[in-house]
């Protein structure tokens, strides 16, 4: 039987024609008579019958041709037949989609640059003065947009003018909305120039916006490159399994711990303290674990330890862990330690330059981690796949 149902196109479309009755007589059972649930039910062991007596292709067809007759004749035709099977495509693609995302893999966008160079956030660079830049024809913009989510902002002065100020930067969704305020020669009124950009909350800073110039006519008021941050898979499968380790990656939900601002975000750090250990950070920029001092041998931390000790911090660049003089910081001197608590973890930025994480606001406890990071699908650059470390 199976065999044939393997072989045989006519079997495989009468057995999902019998399904496919059987389902619409059990969802219409309490509409229906008991004469049209007698007749339907009758035709349909018929049709099994076939089926199940190897019934040749000609015999089988009659009997779908029985089967289809006796169906329309009793079973209710449902309203917009199409846009039903749609949505119920539709609907079904959603659970699908939601059960891939709460179990198995999380999409994730990296907002800030607290791991960089591991993993970017959003970044801006302000090209009003490259001499030697030309803004890409619209073609090449789509291609930069598409493939390394590069967008170019570029407004040019119809007058001579100059930014008189900023309003507030303002969230939408998942962008921002920055208005620029001009005053053009020989005009009274001020003029709004608005700009929609991503979620970095140091626009204005990164793209220059605050320096109010002064412009001339066919001058850039605004042009600047935006880059989008990483956006990766979450894996939250593994954790289901077995306990984080030093040096993942991993994303946690801020809900509980106190020092961070905003309860209803998502972050993304390095795990570097497990429970019931003591961590410091020494002068070398080397994390000490119970006193026993983290180096590039350690799994997880090749990249990140493997800085010259000679050249001092830089932003965005592999450093080590620095301490942070911050008043706020728990870590300002090689003699302080985090005591982490069981079931809790400490967690610290790549780029500790620019990164607020545990030396400022303590452990992560164990429950609102979700996952790790899994694979970088756009945009497409050096850390595209499983690159990241």
């Amino acid at each position: 039987m199976k065999l044939r149902w393997f072989l045989s196109g006519v079997v495989r479309q009468a057995t999902d024609m019998c399904k496919h009755v059987e389902k619409l007589l059990n969802a219409q059972r309490d509409i229906l008579s008991a004469q049209a649930i007698d007749a339907v039910r009758a035709t349909l062991r018929e049709t099994e019958g076939a089926i199940a007596s190897g019934a040749d292709n000609a015999a089988l067809r009659k009997q779908m041709a029985e089967l289809e007759k006796t169906a329309n004749k009793w079973i209710k035709p449902y309203p917009n037949a199409e846009w039903r099977e749609n949505i119920e495509v539709f609907l079904v693609a959603i659970v699908v989609a939601m059960g891939i995302r709460t179990f198995f893999l999380q999409p994730f966008k990296i907002p800030t640059g607290s791991m960089q160079p591991t993993l970017f956030g959003v970044i801006e660079k302000d090209l009003r003065f490259e001499p030697n830049f030309k803004m890409p024809g619209l073609f090449e913009r789509i291609f930069d947009v598409a493939v390394y989510g590069t967008i170019y902002h570029n407004i040019i002065a119809p007058e001579n003018g100059q930014v008189v100020h900023m309003g507030p930067l303002q969230h939408v969704f998942f962008i921002n909305k920055q208005t620029l305020w001009v005053q053009y020669e020989g005009q009274s009124q001020e003029v709004p120039i608005t700009i929609w950009c991503g979620p970095d909350d140091h626009l204005a800073h990164w793209a220059g916006l605050d320096m109010q110039a002064a412009f001339r006519k066919g001058e850039p008021i605004v042009r600047f490159e935006e880059t989008t941050g990483d956006h990766l898979f979450v894996d939250r499968i593994t954790y289901n399994f077995r306990h984080p380790e030093r040096g993942e990656i991993v994303v946690f939900k801020t809900k509980g711990i106190e020092g961070i601002p905003n309860q209803n975000e998502f972050y993304i750090k390095r795990l570097v303290g497990l429970p019931n250990e003591t961590l410091s950070i020494g002068e070398d920029r080397h994390i000490r674990i119970d006193g026993r001092r983290l180096d590039s041998s350690v799994p997880h931390f090749e990249d990140l330890y493997g800085f010259d000790p000679d050249t001092p911090p830089r932003e965005s660049q592999y450093s080590g862990h620095v301490l942070e003089e911050d008043p706020r910081s728990l870590l300002k001197t090689p003699a302080d330690t985090i005591q982490i608590p069981s079931h809790a973890y400490v967690c610290f930025g790549d780029n500790t330059v620019n990164s607020l994480d545990s030396r400022y606001w303590g452990t992560v406890p164990e429950q609102n981690v979700i996952g790790k990071a899994f694979f970088v699908y756009w945009p497409i650059s050096y850390r595209f796949g499983w690159g990241q470390r």
